[in-house]
């Protein structure tokens, strides 16, 4: 009697991770492609199948260009397949652009010109960099921004902060120049400068007070319990002494936030890639699809507005992650490309294929560390 009861909890349970997952994934990928798609199209490129998904088509329809528009059953990705494409990777199917006919040639992927092929594939990324934009400023527009005025509430026993002088009251004015209007101003700022020294000018009793602090990295969790390592200096702000708000934002004033978190969020991640390469910060941060639902059905019960800024956040990172110079990315092929630029011919069918398998097999180690530290994480 008990077994339907529990089916129907595993059930719900799986729904609240798998429909933000897929809102957020769906959302992400579907732009990526649709950058592919638009301007191969505006480069005059046949484009044959836009596929949201691989493997196994669920349900499609062919558009009056002859495209196949498909949602397929893995929901890991997507591809935009162009005439003359040998696979969804856009490895280049010589023998068959060799055999197409002059007409049917025009509309070839890999006859086209090195630079209509590199916009092509270079539209996928600042695709999602231009939906980063769009959202943040979009959700920013609607509900507003919360901010709140720099003033210290609380500086925390043996932080960098109290071994620096600060004090309750101190009310920070700038920090290595850079003007700080909002305590969010002075967190990301920090956020990316562990075991660097930091210059801050404060306002303490009416007077500015130089004072010079090295923030440390700490781990610290969440509303979720999720743990992440971050630089800190032990500075807390208070709603009495902050006098946190949300401030409307007019249409320009919330692009141009818009513009500064896409930039805050590439920024900070290339920063983490480097700090990760160098030891820095540990690479069982980096998390893969099990993760990104996790931290999509966590955020959803915050709002729809948190999700969508978690699907910017992630739409930068995808976009980053792409620019790689790994065959098989599209920073892979943007490579080849610049070569066959310099060079004023392709490199060799021999060059690219062992190329293109050294790029499978790193992309598949980097799933695979992916899912372990996935898998990892919920032991």
């Amino acid at each position: 009697m008990e077994s339907p009861v529990g089916l129907a909890q595993i059930w719900s349970g799986g729904l609240i991770y798998i429909v933000p997952f897929l809102f957020v994934l769906t959302i992400i990928v579907f732009f990526h492609e649709l950058g592919h798609f638009l301007v191969g199209r505006w480069c005059g490129i046949k484009a044959l199948v836009f596929s949201v998904g691989f493997g196994p088509e669920l349900i499609g329809f062919n558009d009056r260009r002859g495209t196949r528009w498909k949602l397929a059953a893995v929901p890991l990705g997507g591809y935009v397949k162009f005439l003359g494409d040998e696979n969804a990777a856009s490895v280049p199917d010589r023998a068959a652009v060799d055999a197409m006919s002059d007409a049917e040639r025009s509309g070839a992927f890999p006859a086209k010109s090195v630079g209509r092929r590199a916009a092509t594939v270079a539209a996928g990324p600042i695709a999602n960099f231009i939906l980063a934009i769009v959202i943040f400023a979009g959700v920013a527009y609607v509900e507003g921004r919360v901010v709140g005025d720099p003033v210290v509430a609380e500086v925390r026993d043996g932080s960098p902060a109290a071994a620096a002088g600060f004090k309750p009251g101190d009310k920070v004015l700038s920090a290595d120049g850079e003007t700080i209007r909002y305590f969010s101003d002075l967190q990301r700022y920090v956020s990316s400068r562990a075991d660097t020294p930091i210059r801050m000018t404060v306002e303490r009793n009416g007077s500015p007070v130089e004072l010079a602090v090295t923030p440390r990295s700490e781990v610290q969790t969440d509303g979720f319990g999720n743990e992440f390592k971050v630089p800190v200096v032990g500075l807390v702000a208070n709603n009495d002494g902050s006098s946190f708000r949300v401030e409307s934002l007019s249409p320009v004033e919330a692009v141009a936030y818009g513009v500064s978190q896409t930039w805050f969020v590439t920024t900070r991640t290339v920063d983490f890639m480097g700090e990760v390469i160098t030891g820095r910060q540990n690479a069982d941060q980096i998390g893969g699809p099990i993760r990104i639902a996790q931290v999509s059905s966590q955020v959803s019960t915050i709002g729809l507005g948190a999700l969508l800024n978690l699907a910017a956040l992630l739409s930068v990172s995808i976009g980053l992650l792409n620019l790689l110079p790994i065959p098989m990315l599209d920073g892979g092929h943007l490579l080849f490309y610049a070569f066959e630029a310099i060079r004023g011919r392709p490199l060799s069918e021999q060059v690219q294929e062992v190329g293109f398998r050294i790029g499978l097999a790193l992309v598949m180690l980097l799933m695979v560390f992916a899912f372990w530290n996935d898998i990892s994480g919920l032991v």
